[in-house]
């Protein structure tokens, strides 16, 4: 049986795949594992439960609720907060799990369920896997007063999250003007108010989030629209989030984008130049561009990959006392000011080394001289055959040795959705395009369903 949890918690479509009757047991089993480990000194743990704007987000979060309250925890729902300020309650406040029901990135019909465990951090797979199998099992169940109660508390999450963002920035962006796509997503209501209160000028779109429209033609998948905005508000720059917010990417004052291993690199040359670059290293993904790497070599950074997720990320860093890391998504993570990417705190930093700088984001960019690189996601595959189709394999190592030494092949499983991705970077875009789709014909012939 495949795993429950994949890269970034449970995932798939609400209401067939992610249902209340899971998300109500996911929440029992998640607080006996809570419970089994913790020491709680005579005090009922406690939960904390925020959402993205999807429609089904309502009765999820409900029913998680009444699971972990049943097991004998006290929850606050804080309704609509970004996946990074669920980790940031989670970690400045007394509270022993913190819960997100999200998809991201996905389409509005999905949805997801994530955990971060006490102190912001999210769940290592050993306790994932834990709580998955004490689904569906026999327990003894709290009575009487031993059972969990139930609150709603936005404003007060919503203001400290904020408040933790500004400080992170600091408040002197007077004068740079941003335009900000929110997806319609969790950032809607928080982005443009923190960016405003460290003092940017805001234009905003797709901040008007009626539980269906999350991502839909918008955001960081999308970043068309915030191309022609950014340009014809003449703002310094522009940046997109997804619909939990863990991510960002941006877009510089001509409308060209400026994916996460760009910001990664200029974020990590700034850091280097304060002294605040742990190791002079940057965490990465075996996803990263080659010119990433080759860029941060230049400028005297050294560079670990982790896997895809970036869980995986922050486990690198941690593991090494690092101080960044992050995704090519644009999935960063500053050590010094959060446990998981934050997309909005990324906006934050991008704006101050702006100002710092006096310099344009095109040119911070530059740092970075990206490599051609084509992605193919290949749909209606068994992505679980993968790694060990001798055919697939076999055409793999014939790209590679075509392309040499001047590109590379990455072949991978998604971890959250049903495809297999083709990533080939190349010396020129032909070719790259050429090699990728081949592949991916191959990886449509032979993982066929």
């Amino acid at each position: 049986m495949a795993r429950l949890f994949g890269t970034d918690g449970v995932r798939g479509l609400a209401n067939r795949d992610i249902t209340a009757e899971l998300a109500l047991d996911l929440g029992a089993a998640a607080a006996r594992v809570v419970t089994a480990s913790g020491d709680f000194s005579g005090r009922r743990p406690r939960a904390v439960i925020g959402r993205d704007t999807r429609i089904s987000g309502e009765f999820l979060s409900s029913a998680i609720a009444a699971g972990l309250a049943s097991a004998g925890v006290d929850v606050t729902q804080v309704g609509v907060l970004p996946t990074p300020g669920v980790a940031h309650l989670t970690a400045s406040t007394d509270v022993d799990l913190g819960v997100v029901i999200s998809a991201s990135h996905n389409a509005m019909p999905d949805n997801g369920i994530k955990f971060f465990a006490r102190g912001g951090f999210k769940l290592d797979d050993a306790i994932e896997d834990e709580i998955e199998s004490r689904l569906g099992t026999q327990w003894e169940r709290p009575l009487g007063a031993d059972v969990g109660r139930i609150a709603d508390d936005v404003a007060l999450a919503d203001r400290s999250y904020v408040d933790h963002l500004v400080a992170a920035a600091g408040n002197h962006l007077q004068g740079v003007r941003i335009a900000v796509d929110c997806a319609n997503g969790a950032a809607s209501d928080i982005a443009p108010l923190a960016l405003r209160e460290a003092g940017a000028d805001v234009v905003v779109v797709n901040a008007s989030p009626d539980g269906r429209n999350i991502n839909d033609a918008c955001g960081s998948t999308h970043p068309e629209q915030l191309q022609a905005v950014t340009v014809a508000s003449e703002a310094a720059f522009g940046v997109a989030y997804d619909g939990d917010a863990d991510r960002c990417l941006a877009v510089d004052h001509t409308g060209t984008l400026v994916d996460g291993d760009q910001i990664m690199g200029l974020l990590a040359t700034a850091m280097k130049e304060s002294g605040t670059l742990a190791n002079d290293t940057l965490v990465v993904t075996v996803m990263s561009n080659l010119g990433l790497l080759l860029a941060m070599k230049e400028a005297g950074i050294e560079t670990v990959q982790a896997g895809v997720g970036d869980r995986y990320v922050l486990e690198a860093m941690r593991a090494g006392g690092h101080t960044l890391g992050g995704e090519q998504s644009g999935h960063i993570i500053n050590s010094l000011h959060a446990t998981t990417g934050d997309g909005i705190l990324t906006s934050l930093l991008l704006a101050a080394r702006v100002v710092n700088t006096g310099r344009s984001l095109a040119d911070l960019a530059a740092v970075v001289t990206r490599l051609p690189q084509v992605l193919v996601n290949v749909k209606g595959v068994d992505k679980a055959r993968a790694a060990d189709d001798e055919g697939l394999l076999a055409a793999v190592r014939s790209a590679e040795t075509s392309l040499g030494e001047t590109g590379r092949v990455l072949l991978r499983p998604s971890g959250t959705e049903q495809l297999v991705r083709v990533m080939v970077e190349a010396a020129t875009q032909d070719q790259a395009e050429v090699v990728a789709y081949g592949l991916a014909d191959v990886v449509q012939e032979r993982l066929a369903l």
